[in-house]
């Protein structure tokens, strides 16, 4: 999670593989090239490598360092590349650079693409670009997307379903043979596994089948992380939207009634709340009459109105009482999804809940995951905490994603120091940081990287854990190929194991120092114990006064002292 954030970049190197060759990148001289740009290999060529001192065979192409990818060799003497478009039209995509040796410069080729793949004799370029676009263009000019067209909506094919998904599972138990981490397959017989499963492959009669006998094959490894990431060629309906208005509903004297309005960030498209937008009269009490003109009531499923609304301007009539004398017309456009205000609704309220009980003493963070959005909601919580004392990092229901070294970092950073201003509160050095206790909650949804963190918390002894064991699949995946029909699977390629040089996490989860079960009556009654403890252990270390800054030393007297 450390690489998270940071600038990338990336040069374009050259190789000059034989001793006796010459550099192609030496000075011209006249009117004769350097060296032999261009030039075709003869059929009989072999290609020789010298390792010994090629590091020093290794030059740096006279080309910006930038974010580049997807090197491809050209035509002789040309490579391609592409980098991301951070700006103005084509934003997203990614813009092809041409690289000619002979005129030892690069210039765009291609914008806007999304990928892109060259003919064996290097003389075509086929490239797909957003909306489904793809196009095959020569490599000897510059073009741009919608030049060579591929119409793929008449490209068709006959499929045998049942011996495709034959081949299928074949692909899928390769797959786990050649890349799962452990050669010996934990000790599975894994000629034997094939052999059992196959029989049920006659009686595959739907592409769902065949990820149930997938799966079933995989959980012979007794693993975490196995599992489809794909499903393939299934098919399916297209879905259709239902419009949310970010609120609970109560049925009240024959209507729905508005009981509560999530509140959002209008500023943040990913949490916009329908109803807290501004110039929009909306209450909770309000009773809900009519959508889009059309009465609204109990026993009709209060969201079948809003059917296809999402995103829409949707007009609304409401009222504080169940009549529609007095009422007002509001206009407002739903949301697709609540999950992200309900999600913000509960860690704030979380937030709020340890301020109240720790006396305005604690932070409170939570880690949805350790990847990006982990990454983003730890920095943005944490630091916006710094006037606090500790801080109870909840990562319960993460699902994971990366090693998270950089919290991990972060929590366990240390003062150094401080600086003394005139006015204003001391200065610590590190700047920025909560250097009081931590107290981490876990539960058992809590998997994958978000087991890493908190065994990692336990290992730097940063502080307690509370809530009960987490899920206990510390396997990784770095890729595996996809399917014929475009499903996934994954076959776990590394696995953690300790310093002490013994199997780790993986099957065993991390136990917390404090276990608390969460019970549906806990959440009943209001009450969420494994927080509430959370913030008990800590204001007990805040009570020993082990994490209290130093004090601001006495003035220094310096004049009244005699030289030496």
């Amino acid at each position: 999670m450390s690489a998270l954030d940071r600038p990338v970049r990336r040069a374009v190197y050259l190789t000059v593989l034989a001793a006796n060759e010459p550099s192609p990148l030496l000075p011209e001289t006249g009117d004769e090239p350097a060296g032999p740009v261009g030039a075709k290999a003869r059929p009989d060529s072999v290609v020789r490598i010298d390792l010994a001192g090629i590091n020093q065979r290794t030059l740096s192409l006279d080309i910006p360092s930038a974010d580049y990818a997807g090197l491809a060799a050209g035509p002789p003497g040309t490579v391609f590349y592409a980098e991301p478009i951070t700006e103005g039209p084509g934003r997203g995509g990614l813009r092809l650079q041409r690289y000619q040796l002979k005129e030892r410069t690069s210039t765009p080729f291609l914008d806007g693409v999304r990928s892109y793949t060259l003919s064996a004799d290097r003389k075509k370029l086929l490239y797909s670009a957003a909306g489904g676009r793809w196009g095959v263009v020569p490599t000897d000019k510059p073009a741009k997307v919608g030049d060579g067209p591929v119409n793929v909506a008449q490209v068709e094919t006959w499929v045998d379903p049942h011996a495709e998904w034959t081949e299928i599972f074949h692909e899928a138990w390769r797959t786990q043979r050649d890349f799962f981490y452990d050669a010996k397959m934990h000790g599975a017989d894994w000629q034997a596994v094939l052999a059992k499963y196959s029989p049920l492959l006659p009686f595959v009669n739907h592409r769902s089948d065949l990820g149930y006998v997938i799966a079933q094959t995989g959980g012979e490894l007794v693993v975490g992380h196995s599992y489809l990431t794909g499903p393939g060629d299934l098919p399916g309906d297209a879905p259709v939207s239902v419009g949310l208005l970010g609120a609970d509903f109560t049925v009240e004297n024959g209507h729905y009634r508005i009981h509560h309005i999530l509140t959002g960030e209008n500023w943040n498209p990913d949490l916009r709340a329908p109803l807290s937008a501004p110039g929009i009269q909306v209450s909770e009490g309000d009773y809900l009459l009519e959508v889009n003109g059309r009465p609204i009531a109990p026993p009709t499923n209060v969201y079948q109105p809003f059917e296809g609304t999402a995103g829409h301007q949707t007009v609304i009539r409401l009222n504080s009482t169940p009549t529609f004398e007095g009422s007002r017309v509001v206009t407002v456009v739903p949301v697709a999804s609540e999950e992200g205000l309900r999600t913000r609704a509960w860690i704030e309220s979380n937030r709020r809940k340890v301020d109240e009980l720790s006396g305005g003493r604690l932070a409170y963070v939570w880690l949805p995951n350790t990847s990006v959005p982990g990454y983003a909601a730890f920095t943005r919580y944490f630091y916006a905490q710094q006037e606090k004392e500790g801080a109870i990092i909840d990562e319960r229901y993460n699902h994971g994603g990366l090693v998270a070294d950089y919290i991990v970092n972060e929590l366990d950073r240390k003062p150094m120091g401080y600086f003394a201003l005139r006015d204003g509160k001391t200065w610590t050095s590190p700047g920025a940081g909560i250097f009081g206790p931590k107290v981490m909650i876990v539960n058992e949804s809590a998997g994958s990287g978000g087991d890493a963190l908190p065994y990692y918390f336990q290992l730097r002894h940063i502080g307690p854990i509370v809530g009960t064991r987490t899920w206990g699949a510390l396997v990784g995946t770095t890729g595996s190929p996809t399917t014929i029909d475009g499903g996934s699977i994954t076959a776990p390629s590394l696995a953690f194991y300790d310093l002490k040089g013994r199997w780790a996490v993986e099957n065993e989860g991390v136990t917390p120092e404090f276990e608390v079960e969460y019970t549906p009556a806990d959440v009943i009654a209001g009450h969420d114990p494994q927080l509430e403890r959370a913030v008990q252990e800590g204001l007990k270390l805040l009570k020993q006064g082990a994490f209290a800054h130093a004090g601001r030393p006495a003035p220094i007297d310096r004049a009244s002292k005699k030289s030496p």
